[in-house]
């Protein structure tokens, strides 16, 4: 049963009891009041009606009561107990005793009827109350344990729903770690593939500097011996040419000397020859008059030597004479 029907119970059973009761104080009043009127001294009639009152009050006391403390689900005790059995047996005495004096069984079982249905009514709301506020007591605790299973369960859904958005932020997080920490190994890779590319870079610029020095070194070393080599060559044919000058000049000199030697011989053999018998060749009668010329003879001597005459041998000591000028204006110049 849902909150809703145990109210509707509630309520049905509160009216119902309320009835009972209402009748039971209607018929206990109307009963009670002549008999009290009866046995009341004279002039006190009209305090009949209190009586039946004050027991039905006390009816209504225990009643309201007891609906309270069972819907509170508490207990009152003996006292209670024993107030509610007192007016539930007042009220019975008090409705069945005037048939009981005048000995009418069946009045006094008609009499106890509204009685005896207030005491059962009054015990079973009692119990109905009890029993309603123990069930809704266990639909309570039930429902508080439902909703605290509900409430654990929507907690471990939180939890795990915040225990899941952790772990992915967690593995967010790793995976931005891992793409920081991958970046930054292509980073450093690539740095270090930078740093080796200039390092090699830098090696065959060095590699190829010391190529080219080495290059221009033996160039230079090349161009010192080829020019070392090309001085002594030019010093060994500085050194021929000088041998081989000094060696021409001696030769020279030689063939001078044996040209002299042989135009001093051939001078003297033509000087020696004496006055010509005859007129000599023209080449014998240079020769002769040249001989004549460079012993420093006279025109007439030269002319008796090679039998030509002396206009002729005039003319070729004149020849000798520019040709001797020509050369001394040579050797000054």
């Amino acid at each position: 049963m849902n909150t809703v029907q145990i109210r509707s119970a509630e309520r049905a059973l509160s009216v119902g009891t309320w009835l009972i009761v209402g009748g039971a104080m209607l018929f206990s009043i109307l009963t009670v009041t002549p008999l009290m009127e009866r046995h009341s001294p004279k002039g006190w009639e009209w305090t009949a009606p209190i009586l039946p009152l004050v027991v039905d009050a006390a009816v209504v006391i225990v009643v309201r009561l007891d609906s309270v403390l069972a819907a509170l689900g508490g207990h009152g005790g003996r006292w209670p107990i024993a107030l509610r059995w007192m007016t539930g047996a007042m009220t019975l005495a008090l409705n069945i005793a005037d048939s009981a004096l005048k000995k009418d069984v069946v009045g006094a079982a008609v009499h106890a009827v509204a009685p005896l249905l207030l005491i059962v009514t009054a015990e079973t709301g009692l119990a109905y109350r009890r029993a309603i506020t123990d069930a809704q007591s266990a639909r309570e605790a039930q429902l508080k344990a439902e909703r605290a299973e509900r409430e654990q369960a929507a907690n471990e859904r939180r939890e795990a729903q915040e225990r899941r958005a952790r772990e992915e932020r967690e593995h967010a997080a790793l995976l931005a770690r891992e793409q920081r920490e991958h970046e930054a190994l292509i980073a450093r890779e690539q740095t270090a593939r930078e740093e080796a590319a200039r390092r090699e870079e830098r090696e065959r610029a060095e590699a190829r500097e010391r190529a080219e020095r080495e290059a221009r070194e033996r160039r230079e070393r090349e161009r010192e011996q080829q020019q070392v080599e090309r001085e002594r060559l030019e010093r060994e044919a500085a050194q021929r040419r000088e041998l081989e000058a000094r060696e021409r000049e001696a030769r020279e000199h030689r063939e001078r000397e044996r040209e002299q030697q042989q135009a001093e011989h051939e001078r003297q053999a033509l000087l020696s020859a004496g006055p010509a018998v005859e007129k000599q060749g023209e080449e014998r009668a240079r020769a002769t008059v040249r001989a004549a010329f460079g012993a420093g003879l006279s025109i007439r001597q030269a002319a008796e030597l090679c039998g030509w005459s002396t206009g002729w041998v005039t003319a070729r000591y004149q020849e000798h004479r520019e040709s001797a000028g020509l050369v001394l204006e040579g050797a000054s110049s």
